[in-house]
């Protein structure tokens, strides 16, 4: 969508280390990075990795302008012949990356970047940038979706969107995730994400009286009449008007597709009654839309009171992840190459053992049960291995080593796809229904244990055995 050159989105520090490469002999270094996220939202079973389109119309994007050469020499700090080596600057790498819509969890790659130390260094920034915030969003709507239990979710939360970006990437990573449509109107143009609404209270208040608003509402959009009945009285006026506008101005026409929306006031104890009156009206196919600072856990709390509701529209909790704003993926070094090509594994220890990284280049292996078609564990390898599903594998639970898990009879498959080699895009993003259509199949791949909203089962992320060992070695090495 956005035809801004990105690349000097960028901490600081990127190019600083990048100027230091250059200047040491160390730029044609093959390094390998990998973004991984260490603990998933609102304390959910799993994440949904979302932002992939978006990161790759990054990557064919970079280069850096005259003016861009022009900023930098004003800070004074870089060489001119780091200079020089920007203005002819193009990734070269390869990126591997699990596809958009894909359950995800603690410390597996979404994504492994490898490439010359100054290209994979420079794009840190962007890369997190886009795929925590997408992934983020997709994420906190997808608890959303399942918590309506198959009623609609449009996503309204544009005006509170933290930024333009916000809005309409938001908007994108929140239909993946399953929600029905969205009220951002540029989304629906640069992605085909169905944009719906109706009317604000704004549109009631202009008329003179309510019904006048609802009949002339109803004149203009016969077959997308939802009326917004909170402006003065739910079941005093609205409801009333709006069944009188419905009978006398779509009725006549053979249409009984309709809708109120209510935005304010006890949803449960409105919804029932109006209701009601909607049925007692012979207005039994008219829906019921509920809005107003609603996130998964009002809605399920909604639904167990019984409240009659039949789409949700949700705004501010959703398109900020309200509860748990940020994603926390980060961008960690796992190996560089010797002047050889041999692959040479790096650590990151800490005294925080959820801060030690998992080195060497790896690939990762979703385990599905044949029995059941369900997903039973990852498994991350180092990339030459290969998983036969046909043997036995023993897992340990991620956070519990004294938990195993035997599979005995299992098909493997690799997670992580190529995406750019050499510096050429080798993989096309799909349209966004049918990603929101593989995401809604891969979930459905997930126990419902893995779904609870509190205390989920703890999916099973190990380490292949291979990799046990490397990791091993280098901690007593370093320790």
């Amino acid at each position: 969508m956005n035809q801004n050159n990105y690349t000097l989105l960028c901490d600081f520090y990127e190019l600083t280390m990048g100027n230091g490469y250059f200047k040491n002999g160390m730029k044609d270094r093959i390094c390998y990075f990998d973004i991984f996220f260490r603990r998933i939202p609102d304390g959910g079973g799993f994440a949904i990795a979302a932002g992939l389109e978006q990161a790759i119309d990054y990557i064919q994007r970079l280069s850096f302008s005259e003016d861009d050469i022009v900023f930098l020499r004003s800070k004074g700090i870089f060489s001119e012949e780091f200079l020089d080596y920007l203005r002819n600057f193009r990734f070269s790498g390869d990126i591997y990356a699990v596809p958009e819509g894909t359950p995800v969890f603690p410390h597996e790659p979404l994504m492994t970047v490898r490439a010359p130390a100054i290209e994979a260094q420079l794009v840190e920034t962007y890369l997190l940038l886009i795929l925590n915030h997408q992934s983020l969003i997709a994420t906190k709507a997808n608890r959303i979706v399942r918590a309506a239990q198959g009623r609609a979710i449009s996503e309204f939360g544009s005006r509170r969107a933290q930024g333009a970006d916000g809005a309409v990437l938001g908007a994108r990573a929140a239909y993946i995730a399953g929600c029905t449509g969205t009220a951002c109107t540029l989304t629906d143009k640069e992605y085909g994400v169905p944009a719906t609404g109706t009317m604000a209270h704004s549109w009631v208040q202009m008329f003179d009286d309510e019904y006048t608003a609802f009949k002339t509402y109803c004149e203009l959009y016969p077959t997308n009449s939802t009326l917004l009945v909170d402006t003065y009285n739910v079941l005093k006026s609205g409801v009333p008007n709006a069944i009188r506008a419905f009978k006398e101005v779509l009725l006549p026409q053979g249409i009984t597709d309709c809708a109120i929306r209510l935005d304010s006031g006890d949803i449960t104890y409105l919804s029932k009654k109006a209701r009601k009156m909607l049925d007692e009206a012979g207005l039994s196919r008219c829906k019921i839309v509920a809005s107003n600072s609603l996130d998964e856990n009002i809605i399920r709390d909604l639904l167990m009171q019984g409240a009659q509701i039949d789409a949700f529209g949700v705004g501010e909790r959703l398109i900020t992840s309200k509860s748990d704003p940020v994603f926390g993926g980060v961008y960690k070094l796992s190996a560089v190459e010797d002047d050889n090509g041999n692959i040479i594994p790096k650590i990151k220890i800490s005294e925080n053992a959820a801060k030690i990284t998992n080195p060497h280049f790896k690939k990762v292996y979703r385990l599905f049960e044949n029995a059941t078609g369900k997903a039973a564990a990852d498994l991350i390898c180092v990339h030459d291995e290969t998983v036969d599903g046909s043997k036995p594998l023993e897992l340990f639970d991620p956070d519990y080593t004294w938990k195993r898990k035997t599979l005995t009879d299992f098909t493997a498959k690799e997670l992580l796809v190529p995406i750019f080699q050499n510096g050429v895009c080798v993989y096309s993003s799909p349209p966004v229904d049918e990603i929101r259509e593989y995401c809604k199949k891969q979930i459905e791949l997930q126990w419902d244990e893995v779904k609870r909203f509190e205390n989920p089962h703890n999916y099973y992320v190990d380490l292949s055995q291979k990799l046990w060992n490397i990791k091993q070695k280098l901690l007593s090495q370093k320790g």
